[in-house]
């Protein structure tokens, strides 16, 4: 992104084209080379009504691959309190339209320059960071906060990679106990359902009031339609195990029959085995 041709003072802010202000920064305070941030307050109408509001959301770009989240909260925490950081490969909306993955098990994130949108608890802090200094480079190593990277961040996201037994345990307790309390509310539902559905002997019908206060009407259409159903079932049902039963009996007939075969053909051979069988003492 090419820079405005007016040089910027010193202790003041650098703006370029797009409203863009320029921020340095250096890995440590021991190395020459800085690196630089792109800030813009985050206007979209889009929105407005979303987790990035329009007076208190900053847009950053060009964030190094060794920065994360919390690095990122901490450099801007000298402009104000922030409230949440979100990092992506591109801007626009970060959040995943399909199923949620578990926390445990993550896809491997891409490894390159990112961007980012901050949410500050006040407005004033998006004024802070975008007058800041560019003479002034933000730290982001240092004896407070230790960055890894290189063969030590590969080392350390191997060992974050591995989840441990007795949180993964957790996890799963967790998990069917909700799912066991879910599943217990809705066969009490059915039973309640089919309380107020349940005729008694002389063929009525208890009528109670329903969750809103309206009187249940078990005898509507798709009530007589679900009768109609169900009486239909029973007749195919009576229809299949019939017809499975004359199967069955003849089934039963050709397994005798069979047996009856392999007995008089293991008869006829001890038969022959016994005529066929010597004395010899010696």
């Amino acid at each position: 992104m090419a820079t405005s041709r007016r040089s910027h003072a010193k202790n003041k802010a650098c703006v370029i084209l797009g409203g863009f202000s320029v921020l340095s920064l250096k890995f440590n305070s021991d190395t020459n080379s800085e690196h630089q941030l792109y800030v813009k307050e985050h206007k979209i109408r889009a929105e407005a009504k979303s987790h990035r509001p329009f007076d208190r959301t900053l847009f950053v770009l060009n964030i190094a691959p060794y920065c994360s989240e919390d690095v990122v909260k901490e450099l801007f925490s000298q402009f104000g309190s922030v409230e949440s950081v979100e990092l992506g490969d591109n801007p626009g909306s970060f959040y995943q339209s399909g199923p949620k993955l578990s926390r445990l098990f993550k896809p491997a994130e891409k490894q390159g320059f990112k961007v980012g949108y901050i949410v500050f608890h006040s407005p004033s802090s998006i004024t802070a960071a975008k007058s800041h200094p560019y003479s002034v480079p933000l730290v982001v190593c240092s004896t407070q906060r230790t960055v890894k990277t290189g063969v030590q961040k590969w080392i350390q996201q191997y060992k974050d990679s591995f989840v441990q037994p007795e949180t993964l345990e957790n996890v799963v307790d967790n998990f069917m106990k909700n799912f066991d309390t879910m599943k217990e509310k809705e066969e009490e539902r059915l039973k309640q359902e089919a309380e107020q559905q349940k005729e008694d002997e002389e063929g009525w019908v208890k009528v109670t009031r329903g969750q809103k206060g309206n009187k249940a009407r078990p005898h509507s259409e798709a009530a007589n339609q679900k009768a109609l159903q169900k009486e239909m079932g029973k007749k195919k049902r009576k229809e299949l195990v019939n017809f499975y039963s004359w199967q069955h009996k003849n089934t039963q007939k050709e397994h005798i029959a069979e047996l009856r075969k392999k007995f008089e053909e293991d008869k006829q051979r001890i038969a022959l085995l016994r005529a066929q069988r010597k004395f010899r003492p010696y």
